[in-house]
C-alpha cells in the first residue's frame, strides 16, 4: 500500500517532469509562464517593474545541418549551462523552443539595465562550443519587455518580448531590442499589410514590372528583370522593400512569386525571341524542394521557353541551406534555365560558391557601381570581379547605372551588360511593349541611315 508521502512525492516528480525540458534540464515553456504568473501575482498590490526576455540563437539551423543533430543537441546543452550559470539567485532561464530561451529578471527595473543584461548573455554565448574535435561559434538575438502595470498578463509580456525579438532579428545578428510602444504600432501595421497582401495574392492583384538589361557597348536591350509591384485599394502603393520581407517572413512568398512569374512569362511571350526574362527567387524558396517543380509547371502552362528564363539568387539565399539550393539550381539548369548570382559582394557567401554552383551570370551590386567614379576601392573590386568572371566563363551585368560616365567607365573595364535608370525604370507590361516598339523603330531608322 502506497503511503500519502509516497503519493505526494510521485505527484511532485510528475509535475517536475511536466515543467522540465528533457534535453537541457532547464524549465520549459510551462515553467516559464508559471514563474512570470507568480511574480505578477506577488506584485499585484505594488507593481514594481521587472524584465522578461526571449533569446534566439542566430543561424542555428545551418550549424545543425553542418555538424548533425547530435552535435546540435550538445551545443544546446552547452548554451543552457552557460545561461544557467549567468543567472543570479532571483533570476530564471527556461528553454521554450528548439533554439529559443526565455529569461526572467525580477530585479531589473529599467530598459537600460535590461539591454545591458541581454548584451552580457550574448557575449557569454559567443565563446566557441566544443563539437567533438571541432569548434563552432554562435551569436544570439534578444528581445525584452518590461512589466509596468498590473493590467499586463504573462502572455502580453511574452508577446511584447517576441515583437522586440522580431525587430532584433531583422536588424542583424547579435542584437538586443527592448519593446517600445512604437514597435506595437509597427507590428500592427505589418499585420495589416500581411492581411491585405494575402488577399491581393489570392485575387491576382500583384503585377510584374520590367526593367531593361542592355548590352553596354551597343545599348541594345538584351532582356528584362521582373520586379513585383503592388497597389492596394486601401493602403495605396506599397513599396517592394516593405511587402517582400513581409511575404518572406509570413510564408506568402511562394504564392506571390508564382503569381508574378506566371504574369511575367505570359507578357514576355510576345517579346522578340532573343530577349530573356530575369526573375528573382527569395531565400526561403531555395530551401523548398518544390520550387523547381512550380517554376517548370508555370513555364509549361504559359508556353514560355525555359532557355529564355534566367533565375536570380542571392549569396545570402545560398547560405540558408546550401545543399537544397544546389539541388534546385541543378534542376533548373538541367532544363535550360540560366542561373545568375545577384548582389555579388554584399552577402555572406564565399568565392568557393562560384565554383560549386556553376552560375551562368554574375550581377555586380549597385553599391559598387554608384561609387565607381570617385572611389578607388570600388573600381578595383569591379575590375577584379570582371577578371574573375572572364576566367570562369561567366557573363556579367552591372546594376544601378544612373550616369553615362558610369556606363563609359564600365565599358572601359570590359563589362558587357548593364542595368539601371539610365536605360529605363521598371514599367508594367503594356509600357514595356511600347518601349520595345520604340526600340525596334529606332533600330530600323539606324539601319536606314
Amino acid at each position: 500500500m502506497q503511503t500519502s508521502f509516497g503519493t505526494g512525492q510521485a505527484n511532485r516528480e510528475s509535475t517536475d517532469l511536466a515543467f522540465t525540458d528533457p534535453l537541457t534540464g532547464l524549465g520549459n515553456h510551462r515553467r516559464f509562464f508559471d514563474k512570470v504568473d507568480r511574480l505578477i501575482s506577488d506584485r499585484a498590490d505594488d507593481p514594481a517593474p521587472f524584465t522578461v526576455g526571449i533569446l534566439d540563437l542566430d543561424g542555428f539551423k545551418p550549424i545543425n545541418d553542418l555538424f548533425g543533430h547530435k552535435a546540435g543537441d550538445d551545443i544546446l546543452v552547452q548554451v543552457a549551462m552557460r545561461l544557467r550559470a549567468s543567472m543570479d539567485g532571483h533570476s530564471t532561464v527556461c528553454r521554450i523552443g528548439a533554439d529559443e530561451f526565455a529569461f526572467l529578471y525580477p530585479m531589473v527595473f529599467s530598459e537600460e539595465a535590461a539591454a545591458e543584461k541581454s548584451r552580457m548573455l550574448i557575449e557569454i554565448l559567443s565563446a566557441p562550443y566544443d563539437v567533438g574535435e571541432r569548434t563552432a561559434r554562435l551569436s544570439a538575438s534578444v528581445g525584452c519587455s518590461l512589466f509596468y502595470s498590473g493590467d499586463e498578463t504573462t502572455e502580453i509580456l511574452v508577446n511584447k518580448a517576441e515583437t522586440a525579438l522580431y525587430h532584433a532579428k531583422r536588424s542583424g545578428r547579435g542584437r538586443v531590442v527592448v519593446y517600445t510602444r512604437e514597435m506595437e504600432e509597427a507590428a500592427k501595421r505589418v499585420t495589416r499589410i500581411e492581411q491585405a497582401l494575402r488577399r491581393a495574392v489570392s485575387a491576382g492583384e500583384v503585377e510584374p514590372h520590367f526593367q531593361p538589361i542592355v548590352d553596354l557597348n551597343t545599348r541594345r536591350t538584351i532582356g528584362f528583370e521582373t520586379l513585383a509591384r503592388w497597389t492596394d485599394r486601401d493602403l495605396g502603393s506599397v513599396p517592394p522593400t516593405v511587402f517582400i520581407p513581409i511575404a518572406e517572413e509570413r510564408g506568402i512568398i511562394g504564392p506571390l512569386s508564382q503569381l508574378v512569374l506566371r504574369k511575367a512569362t505570359e507578357a514576355a511571350r510576345s517579346w522578340p525571341k532573343d530577349l530573356f526574362l530575369s526573375f528573382n527567387l527569395s531565400p526561403s524558396q531555395l530551401v523548398d524542394q518544390n520550387t523547381g517543380l512550380h517554376i517548370l509547371a508555370i513555364l509549361d502552362r504559359t508556353g514560355f521557353d525555359p532557355s529564355r528564363l534566367e533565375i536570380e539568387i542571392t549569396e545570402t539565399g545560398l547560405m540558408n541551406d546550401p545543399a537544397s539550393a544546389e539541388k534546385i539550381v541543378e534542376d533548373l539548369r538541367r532544363v535550360g534555365i540560366r542561373v545568375s548570382l545577384d548582389d555579388f559582394g554584399t552577402g555572406q557567401s564565399s568565392l568557393g560558391r562560384l565554383r560549386e554552383f556553376h552560375f551562368d551570370k554574375l550581377k555586380i551590386d549597385r553599391a559598387f557601381v554608384s561609387s565607381i567614379l570617385d572611389d578607388r576601392p570600388s573600381e578595383h573590386i569591379i575590375r577584379a570581379i570582371l577578371a574573375m568572371c572572364e576566367g570562369l566563363g561567366m557573363d556579367v551585368v552591372a546594376e544601378g547605372i544612373e550616369q553615362e560616365a558610369q556606363a563609359d567607365r564600365l565599358v572601359q573595364f570590359g563589362c558587357a551588360g548593364g542595368q539601371g535608370y539610365l536605360f529605363g525604370k521598371p514599367v508594367d507590361a503594356d509600357a514595356t511593349l511600347g518601349y520595345l516598339r520604340d526600340s525596334f523603330r529606332g533600330a530600323l531608322r539606324a539601319k536606314a541611315i
